[in-house]
């Protein structure tokens, strides 16, 4: 688990890294951001960042999976969520103003071993995010996803499949289904006062 510092710190990366990138053009290197990084940042983490403007989806993207330290994930997921999200035109330097940024940093996904019937109820909404996968497909949403919108456990495993690209019913035949934990850290306005989200 990250520290609220740590936390802070995760925000600010993203934020600074989408900054100098829509300026500059090119990627920052993570210890030109001028942003303190504790030993956590060396450590190989899955993680996503999130744009939003207005309380509307902006951009998400991430790495689901620790393939590369947690500054280095920061840096490429922040850069994608802002001019990479093909569901996006890519955010504009003026824009990045009225855009609030959250990171959440990822536990390691683990395969769900149950029957399809017994599946929604190892699902625990508001603790776990979902992937699932079949044959070339796979898709993820983060934990965040069914508060927000008011899904039980059969909605959250519908849509995810759906996000794979698969029928809603993909996880009743057979699909593989991983879970996983997220530490989501929001900033409360853009580019303001950062807290630790818990639902």
């Amino acid at each position: 688990m990250l520290t609220e510092t740590e936390g802070r710190a995760a925000v600010k990366l993203a934020r600074k890294t989408i900054e100098i990138f829509l300026s500059k053009g090119k990627s920052p290197r993570p210890d030109a951001s001028g942003v303190e990084l504790s030993p956590v940042f060396e450590e190989y983490r899955g993680v996503f960042v999130t744009l939003t403007e207005g309380g509307l989806l902006r951009g998400c993207i991430g790495h689901p999976y620790p393939d590369s330290t947690l500054k280095e994930a920061i840096l490429d997921s922040a850069i994608s969520a802002a001019t990479r999200d093909p569901r996006f035109p890519p955010v504009e330097e003026e824009e990045l103003k009225n855009i609030v940024v959250e990171v959440t940093i990822l536990t390691q996904p683990e395969k769900i071993n149950a029957s399809p019937k017994e599946l929604p109820d190892k699902v625990e909404i508001g603790k776990h995010g979902l992937i699932v996968k079949q044959g070339y497909c796979q898709g993820l949403l983060l934990p965040q996803v069914a508060p927000e919108n008011d899904m039980d456990s059969i909605d959250f495993l519908s849509h995810t499949c759906m996000k794979a690209g698969l029928s809603p019913d993909a996880w009743v035949k057979g699909a593989e289904v991983y879970c996983f934990e997220g530490q989501i850290f929001k900033e409360k306005e853009p580019d303001g006062e950062v807290i630790e989200e818990k639902f």
